[in-house]
């Protein structure tokens, strides 16, 4: 069985910063990509970035690209997103998902393309 348990998450004024980790178990993490989402009140589901099994390769949401950086630690099973310059908008509750594709080169932007995912954490950004 697997889990993903997402921290970090929380309040974070408009400009600053915030980071929010995922770690896995009960199943290889590396050879996965792992992927963010968010979900506003109201609002489906979205993509906001993703990391291949390697790390070679990122993928972000327009809305986010050049604010958030996505990373991984393959040996400690971790999935990490860095939040910089946040706006109000980006308040939701993100959630860390694990592919279920075996070591996928391209980017999975579909919640469908995600087989595991964590319970989601907070984040509310204040202006």
């Amino acid at each position: 069985h697997v889990q993903l348990v997402e921290s970090g998450g929380g309040l974070a004024q408009a400009g600053g910063s915030l980071r929010f980790s995922c770690v896995a178990s009960g199943r290889t993490f590396t050879n996965y990509l792992v992927g963010w989402f968010r979900q506003a009140p109201g609002k489906e589901r979205e993509f906001v970035a993703a990391i291949t099994w390697n790390g070679d390769n990122a993928y972000y949401a327009d809305s986010v690209k050049g604010r958030f950086t996505i990373s991984r630690d393959n040996a400690k099973s971790t999935g990490n997103l860095q939040m910089n310059s946040p706006k109000p908008e980006d308040t939701a509750v993100y959630y860390c998902a694990l592919d279920r594709l075996y070591r996928r080169a391209v980017l999975a932007r579909r919640t469908q393309d995600y087989n595991y995912w964590g319970q989601g954490t907070q984040v509310t950004v204040s202006s």
